[in-house]
């Protein structure tokens, strides 16, 4: 995203801001539904930017296209003693949460409301592009975070679903989850392979598709 003009840097701040805010939100509010109020007695149970934004991570969406923002605190054992599958829907609500903000974007594109004419690819701030680049990125941090590695939140949605044999092997590998992640952002094109592209690049234009037109 390097040499973006103003306007766009601006819709993609705002865009982050409003993406990250709601995906953290929606941790913390799952997490306090079933019983765990860590998430509360962290500040974290609210929609203000300042409590879930990361500084690095923030500026990483905004120039490389893949950020985070910081983690929400929960209880894994206060969530599991509430209901077995409870750690599951509280690191799935996050992913949800952006997929369902990218769905009511590209409503006014599907309602006829805003005309995809308007999407500028030269830098001007108009409305069409605000919703189109919010469906997008919005899409891109549900699949980003879909990954099945620690720390993401496709790691602890996979667990939920891996018979106990598999499960064993599958906490082998989670320590060396973030070291993956750098390597196949950092390394991987270096060697010609484009994993994030595949995951998160492919999928999210295709999801993009089907819900602008």
């Amino acid at each position: 995203m390097l040499g973006l003009s103003l306007p766009l840097l601006i819709t993609y701040a705002i865009v982050l801001v409003t993406a990250f805010s709601v995906h953290e939100f929606a941790h913390a509010w799952t997490a306090n539904h079933f019983g765990d109020d860590t998430p509360r007695l962290y500040g974290r149970l609210t929609l203000n930017p300042l409590a879930h934004l990361d500084l690095i991570g923030s500026l990483m969406l905004i120039l490389a296209g893949i950020g985070w923002a910081k983690p929400v605190p929960v209880d894994a054992y206060a969530l599991r003693r509430r209901s077995p599958s409870a750690l599951m829907w509280v690191s799935l609500a996050g992913p949800l949460s952006n997929f369902l903000m990218a769905v009511l974007a590209a409503a006014p594109f599907r309602l006829g409301l805003v005309s995809r004419v308007g999407i500028s690819s030269i830098g001007v701030f108009s409305l069409p592009t605000f919703l189109d680049q919010f469906v997008i990125i919005n899409l891109s941090l549900m699949l980003f975070n879909l990954i099945p590695l620690a720390p993401l939140d496709g790691e602890k949605v996979l667990e939920y679903f891996l018979p106990p044999e598999m499960e064993r092997s599958f906490e082998r590998i989670r320590p060396y989850g973030p070291m993956i992640l750098l390597a196949l952002l950092f390394v991987g094109p270096l060697m010609g392979v484009n994993v994030f592209g595949y995951l998160i690049g492919y999928p999210a234009t295709f999801l993009h598709g089907l819900l602008v037109g």
